[in-house]
This record gives structure tokens, C-alpha cells and sequence, in this order.
């Protein structure tokens, strides 16, 4: 149960922390001053998400994520949620793919061979079709999140541990609403896409309370380390290279490795969760048709990764705000007893 549980949370907390968040670019445009409550809130809310796709997914036996958006939504609705999400994954993964570029332009490496490169592993790990993504990611993503940890832990003793937290001044705590609802939609995929592998009930708990857990704490971290030099991100593509600017080369080669897995983990996520939904109506190996998207994204990579995100992830999380209603909803209108089982 413990095993499962905890590789489900990597799966779910792997999904997350992409290019996006570990470079500090999504965070930076949720959050930011003022936002203690809305990462509280956020972890919280993400929480229950997780529990309740979670339980839908074991009950319906589901390999794919439409059984878990009829289910909330309703049939019709769940086919314009079902475009959407299908978007929302070829779009994120493009950011990802933007992302390797502008992470390896560090080294003197040309954008676009960047790209190629992240691509290209991501087709590889298809190759032994999407059974291998779940192990990798229970690899990797411990990795990736005590590297992650551990520089913003150094970088605040750095700087005196300068946390804060004014009851008063907790406007934005609205952003938890819509950096949750960001991200849904990628957790119902990846997740529906396993419903069948879930055995217990106990892994539900691990999982959901677990991811909850680890992505609000690392979430409050890094907003607070961000705070710090917030004058000069504008000036980053990539903020966490602000955070590292004043640190020996090795520190930036590292987090540069960090930031390059979280790309690779998000981007094998999306494609898995688009390999899962097309394989309802196109049947082939899992390789080539990975092979296929990542050719059918390359170009739109071209758009920036700063843009990308800047542009889409707002408006993706205002959409996806009435799916985030259902599932909070979703235990008391669904199912009156399934409250206290969740």
C-alpha cells in the first residue's frame, strides 16, 4: 500500500513541478507578496482534488481521464472539458519543450537543439510503452525535489530565513483558486490514466495528503525566497537564476540539471496523459505516437517559454475554475456518504 501510495504522489507531484514551477516563473505569476493564505489554501484544496479524482479513478477502473469528467460533469459537458483538457496538455507540453530550450541556452546550447534533445528523451521513454513513466518518475522525482529543497534552503539561511506572514495582509489569497484549477486538469489525465492499477483505499490517503503536503510546503518556500529579489526578476526569463546568480557555477549546474528533469517529468506526463485518451481511437505503439506530438509541437515551442506561461497558464486556470467547483462539490452532491470516506 505505502509503495503505491507514495508512487502515486510522485506521479502527481512529478506532474507539477515542471518548467513552469521549478524555475519560478508560475509561482511568480499566482503569487508573489501577500500570498501566505493562498499557498495554505492552495495545498489544501489540491489535497481534496487528489482524494476525490483519486477515488473516481479506483471505482471506475479508469485507463484513460474522460469516465472521471463524466462523472463530475455530466456527459455533454464532459466533451467540451474533454477538448480542453486535450489542449491544455499539447500546449504544456510545447511550454515544457520551450523550457529545455531556455534552460540549456545557459550553456552557450542553441535553443532550438534544446528542444530536440528533451524531445527526443521523451519519445525514448515510451519505448517500453507507459509502464516505464511511473518508475522513472518514483526515480527522478525525489531527486529533483530535495535538489530543489535544498538550494532554496541554502539560499534562505543566505539571507537570514526572512519568512513572513501578516494575518492582515493576505489579499491575494483568490490565487489559490486558480493555481489549483491550473492544475487539475493535467492530475485528472495522468490519473485516470492508472484508476485501474489503484488497489487500496490507503493509497488514495498517502497520495492525495501527501502531494498536498509537499507541493504547499515547497510552494511557500520558494514564493518567500522569490519575494526576496523580486526586483529583478523581470529581468529573468528563468526567476530561480536570480535566486542562483550570485552562487559558484556548480550551484547554477545543478539547479540547471534539477530544473531540466522537471521539464522532462512534465513533458513524459503530458504526452502520457495524450497517449492515454488517443489510444481510445488510434491504436499503435506508444513510442510512435509520442514520436508524433512532440514533432507537432516543436514549432509552437518557438513562441517563448516566459510568453507561454505568461499567457496561458492565466487563462487556463480562470477556465478551469468550474471543474475545480465540481470536485470540491463532488462529495457532498455525488455521494452524501462519501464525505467521511474521503
Amino acid at each position: 500500500m505505502w509503495g503505491n501510495g507514495l508512487k502515486w504522489m510522485f506521479l502527481i507531484v512529478g506532474t507539477i513541478i515542471g518548467a513552469g514551477y521549478a524555475s519560478g516563473r508560475e509561482l511568480w505569476e499566482f503569487f508573489g507578496a501577500e500570498s501566505g493564505l493562498a499557498i495554505i489554501l492552495f495545498a489544501c484544496l489540491f489535497a481534496m482534488s487528489c482524494a476525490v479524482i483519486l477515488t473516481i479513478a479506483k471505482k471506475k477502473g479508469t485507463t484513460h481521464y474522460l469516465p472521471i469528467l463524466e462523472v463530475l460533469l455530466g456527459k455533454k459537458l464532459a466533451k467540451a472539458y474533454d477538448v480542453m483538457i486535450i489542449l491544455y496538455l499539447f500546449s504544456v507540453t510545447v511550454i515544457m519543450l520551450a523550457g529545455a530550450g531556455a534552460t540549456l541556452e545557459v550553456y552557450q546550447i542553441p535553443f532550438w537543439l534544446g528542444i530536440v534533445l528533451n524531445a527526443g528523451l521523451v519519445v525514448v521513454m515510451f519505448l517500453k510503452d507507459t509502464t516505464g513513466m511511473t518508475k522513472v518518475n518514483a526515480l527522478l522525482i525525489p531527486v529533483l525535489i530535495i535538489c530543489l529543497v535544498v538550494v532554496l534552503v541554502v539560499y534562505q539561511s543566505s539571507i537570514g530565513f526572512s519568512f513572513t506572514f501578516d494575518v492582515a495582509m493576505q489579499h491575494n489569497w483568490p490565487a489559490a483558486l486558480t493555481f489549483t484549477s491550473l492544475n487539475i486538469l493535467p492530475i485528472i489525465a495522468v490519473l485516470g490514466a492508472v484508476g485501474n492499477q489503484i488497489k487500496h483505499r490507503g493509497e488514495i490517503y498517502i497520495a492525495s495528503i501527501g502531494s498536498g503536503l509537499l507541493l504547499g510546503t515547497i510552494s511557500y518556500l520558494y514564493n518567500e525566497s522569490l519575494l526576496s529579489v523580486a526586483q529583478e526578476i523581470i529581468f529573468y526569463e528563468i526567476p530561480l537564476f536570480v535566486i542562483l546568480k550570485h552562487y559558484p557555477s556548480v550551484m547554477v549546474l545543478t539547479i540547471s540539471l534539477v530544473l531540466w528533469l522537471a521539464i522532462y517529468t512534465t513533458a513524459t506526463s503530458g504526452v502520457f496523459g495524450l497517449i492515454s485518451r488517443i489510444r481510445t481511437r488510434i491504436q499503435g505503439p506508444a513510442w510512435l505516437i509520442a514520436l508524433a506530438l512532440v514533432a507537432l509541437m516543436a514549432p509552437m515551442t518557438m513562441f517563448g517559454f516566459s510568453t507561454l506561461i505568461s499567457i496561458l497558464y492565466p487563462l487556463y486556470g480562470v477556465l478551469n475554475l468550474y471543474i475545480l467547483a465540481a470536485l470540491i462539490l463532488y462529495p457532498i452532491l455525488k455521494h452524501p456518504g462519501a464525505k467521511s470516506r474521503l
